[in-house]
């Protein structure tokens, strides 16, 4: 559903509470064997249906399901105590942070405890709010990340005169929250209500205020541990770049360097403050707006002043370098600056480690070395400085580190044990780090890695499995995967750059601590390896899975994507899939019935025994087509594959081969052989809706600009077209074929523009103007040229005729002249009706050209 129809898709991103519930019970239904049961309860209780007595009932939650807790008691008594006004003591803590909220009323009672409590209170209103009600809380879910969108989003008290910014005394509330939205679930539980605009601002400036001081204070936390300023900072920032997705970049980097300009770029800091000004300044205006704000509680209010990027100049500065570095533009160490001692002590601290009484060698910016002892000492002392100063050194000090290993002065162990000593010491790096090695790789002047086992870790242990894998999951598709070709002869081989980085995230430890770490590198590692030679990512893969073997299905289904970003044949085979699976054509298992159950499967990866299983031909696009490096490729390769479609689904279903029957009208429509045009024009439709989604979620509008503008005039004055009427298909075919892509185009234009005025009408005046314009030119200059090609006047008529029925404000756009003389070619192709009801709604500026075509008609009459 969701990618057939982008409106319903755009609705469910942007947030909407009704697309997001039928989406998680459509997702826990596969997941739970279709046992609903504790979503319904809970569903009920909320809307004061049943009682909280309904947890007690005997198996309404599949047995299998972890979504409740055994001790369902405990919800009872815990919340009810909190409204009774006990003491947040630890054992009630406990019992609330492990059972979700089950009304507004409770979570509301959370949030003012959050806001008005001690500081050891807010602290444990911070950890409820992170726990169940967040995670499994699915009636006051959206309630809970607001709370906490708004505790992260803290303004200035009234009259605060402090030295200081008055987050730093918040450091341990804040950092609580930081750390309890920071699991993969949260993350992804904000990103589908739409709330990442929201919260940018806030982790924004919690990344501003934290890294500016200079780490000579920490705070004891209960448990006895130190916090201190870098800390708050290095999680506040990773969340941040999570919710950026920063590790798509590279991949948008390698669309850059297509031959054509890229088609839409991700979100950046920027655009996420852009998208939350807008939203506010609009929001409340609609019915629909109206509708969620009776829904929100009455306690919570968000400024709606705008906020730019200005607001925060270190982490625009951070953000400019960053750019900067990911374009490989990087300017040199200049002498005498501040940035140049850090440097020099980064480097010692990573290299100057004495071990066993024997000093590693150590590459430096001034050239000089020290055998101190103290030494090491000393550089920790210059490093006390803000993490904004650090990562602003990082750069320079990854490339003297490279430098030094590619010339022989440091091993690559001691490189690799180097980077994660950087890594520990502020764990932000690793976004610097990330950005660094993409940027090296993309300029490639160094030279590749061999990973034999000996300098850099082998991956032959696994390559074998994965090349199995990877033909596995792509052959359900129809898709040919390159092979390996790797050897005893030809050992693997990694760009230096990802070798050295692989190194580094073969060095963590997955657990809980740094699991936020990890989910931030490993997509970006993951981007990097898409963007190199084959079989990068598969050999990665193969270290990757010696490390942890259940991170295995995420990078073999990586790799199996890096194939389309190598190769254009498989995104062809890849798309004819979709088209083939969708329409029911093809013979495997999956095309049997067709429809959308066959394009995108039940919508997961299914785990088995020897590794997963093949995905649906849809679910692999949506993973792939970000990685396309030509995006103009999708249309040249979707209009041909939905040509082939319309001519498959003819030979299926209006006539067969050898057999000539004339066409009979019957009271169910035409009937061509034994088969109604109906079912023909019906799944012609379909076909031309799944490229114009195709096209929409790949692309957005530039790309529907491209399809207009240049592909479909240039195919319509190529050769290809005029050979749509020939061969055993004959004209009804032809004829499909126009329609299908009338329909294709017109829902393109339709899913960018939509059929109203409430959306850019200017825009698609402008380019729906200048497709009509070469529609009137073609028909008036080389009429008789395309006078016997059906499908082009199938087109003409099909597409006008969409536009006429289902949006007259399109044709109110268009010029009145190009009106005139559109509808002109339309009556030389003997379609007299469709140009005068194309006059008709054009209004005032045409009517004498109506009057005149009507009196015409009389004559000829």
């Amino acid at each position: 559903m969701f990618v057939l129809n982008p409106y319903l898709l755009c609705l469910w991103c942007a947030g909407d509470t009704f697309f997001y519930f039928l989406f998680l019970c459509s997702f826990f239904f596969l997941l739970a064997a279709g046992n609903l049961r504790h979503l319904i309860v809970e569903a009920c209780i909320a809307k004061k249906l049943l009682d909280t007595s309904a947890y007690l009932w005997p198996g309404y939650v599949n047995t299998c399901s972890n979504q409740i807790p055994c001790s369902i008691s405990n919800h009872v008594s815990g919340w009810s105590s909190l409204m009774e006004g006990s003491q947040l003591t630890p054992a009630l803590v406990n019992v609330l942070v492990a059972t979700p909220a089950s009304s507004l009323a409770e979570i509301e009672k959370i949030y003012e405890i959050a806001i008005n409590g001690s500081d050891e209170e807010k602290i444990s209103a911070a950890t409820i709010l992170c726990g169940a009600s967040l995670v499994r809380g699915w009636n006051v879910q959206e309630h809970t990340v607001l709370f906490i969108t708004k505790l992260l989003s803290p303004i200035d008290p009234p009259n605060y005169s402090g030295a200081e910014s008055h987050l730093t005394s918040q450091a341990p509330f804040l950092n609580v929250l930081l750390i309890g939205i920071s699991s993969m679930d949260c993350v992804h539980i904000f990103s589908l209500h739409g709330l990442v605009p929201l919260l940018a601002p806030g982790l924004m400036l919690i990344c501003e205020v934290f890294g500016s001081c200079v780490p000579d204070s920490s705070w004891t936390l209960a448990s006895g541990e130190k916090l201190t300023h870098w800390e708050v900072f290095c999680n506040a920032f990773t969340l941040l770049l999570r919710f950026w997705r920063f590790d798509h970049l590279p991949i948008e980097q390698v669309r850059s360097d297509a031959t054509t300009p890229p088609f839409g770029s991700l979100p950046s800091p920027e655009c996420l403050l852009l998208v939350r000004n807008c939203k506010l300044a609009s929001f409340g205006r609609t019915e629909k707006d109206q509708q969620r704000l009776k829904r929100w509680p009455k306690i919570l209010c968000f400024s709606v002043e705008p906020v730019f990027m200005d607001s925060f100049p270190k982490l625009n500065f951070w953000y400019r370098k960053h750019q900067e570095c990911i374009a490989s533009f990087r300017s040199g160490l200049v002498p005498g600056r501040p940035v140049n001692q850090i440097v020099d002590a980064l480097l010692s601290m990573m290299f100057k480690k004495v071990s066993n009484g024997v000093k590693p060698s150590t590459p430096t910016t001034s050239g000089s070395s020290n055998s101190s002892g103290n030494a090491l000492d000393d550089a920790l002392m210059k490093l006390k400085v803000p993490a904004w100063d650090i990562l602003e050194a990082i750069p320079f000090v990854l490339d003297s580190a490279l430098t030094s290993c590619a010339y022989g002065k440091t091993s690559t162990r001691e490189l690799a044990t180097g980077l994660k000593d950087l890594a520990d010491f502020l764990p932000a790096s690793l976004v610097t780090i990330a950005s660094y090695f993409s940027a090296e790789v993309t300029r490639g002047i160094w030279k590749p890695s061999f990973m034999n086992g000996t300098d850099w870790p082998s991956p032959a242990a696994n390559l074998a499995h994965i090349e199995q894998q990877i033909k596995k999951i792509l052959a359900a598709t129809g898709v040919n995967v390159p092979s390996l070709d790797i050897d005893g002869d030809s050992p693997a081989t990694l760009p230096f750059p990802l070798a050295a980085f692989v190194s580094l995230t073969l060095t963590y430890k997955l657990d809980k601590a740094t699991e936020p770490f990890l989910a931030l590198i490993a997509p970006a590692m993951n981007a990097v390896a898409s963007g190199c030679p084959w079989p990068s990512l598969p050999i990665v893969t193969s270290l990757w899975i010696q490390k942890v073997k259940r991170w295995s299905n995420y990078f073999v289904l990586s790799a199996s994507s890096t194939v389309f970003h190598h190769n254009k044949d498989a995104i062809a085979q890849l798309l004819k899939s979709c088209f083939t699976s969708t329409l029911g054509l093809g013979y495997g298992s999956i095309y049997n019935n067709g429809g959308v159950s066959a394009l995108l499967g039940d919508g997961s990866v299914s785990r088995i025994s020897n590794g997963i299983s093949p995905v649906a031909p849809g679910i692999l696009y949506i993973r792939v087509y970000r990685s396309i490096g030509d995006i103009t490729l999708l249309i040249k390769e979707i209009v041909p594959i939905l040509m082939l479609s319309v001519t498959d689904i003819a030979s299926s279903d209006l006539m067969p081969k050898g057999v000539v029957r004339k066409p009979k009208k019957t009271k169910f429509g035409v009937k061509y052989g034994q088969v109604s045009l109906a079912r023909s024009m019906a799944r012609v439709k379909h076909a031309a809706l799944l490229g114009a989604s195709l096209v929409w979620i790949s692309g957005g509008q530039k790309l529907i600009q491209y399809l207009m503008r240049e592909t479909l005039p240039s195919w319509f004055l190529s050769a290809t077209m005029f050979e749509q009427d020939g061969g055993e298909s004959g004209v009804m075919v032809a004829k499909l074929k126009g329609y299908a892509l009338a329909f294709f185009v017109f829902l393109s234009a339709a899913f960018a523009w939509g059929i109203d005025n409430s959306y850019s009408p200017k825009q698609r005046a402008e380019v729906v103007g200048l497709h009509l314009k070469f529609l009137a030119s073609t028909l008036n200059r080389n009429g008789a040229m395309f006078s016997r090609c059906t499908t082009w006047k199938a087109y003409v008529s099909g597409l006008v005729s969409l536009m006429v029925g289902q949006a007259p404000s399109w044709v109110r756009e268009v010029d009145a002249d190009l009106l005139k003389r559109l509808s002109w070619g339309l009556s030389q192709m003997d379609e007299h009706k469709l140009a005068l009801r194309l006059l008709e709604i054009g209004g005032i500026g045409v009517m004498g050209a109506a009057a005149e075509m009507i009196i015409g008609f009389e004559h000829r009459s």
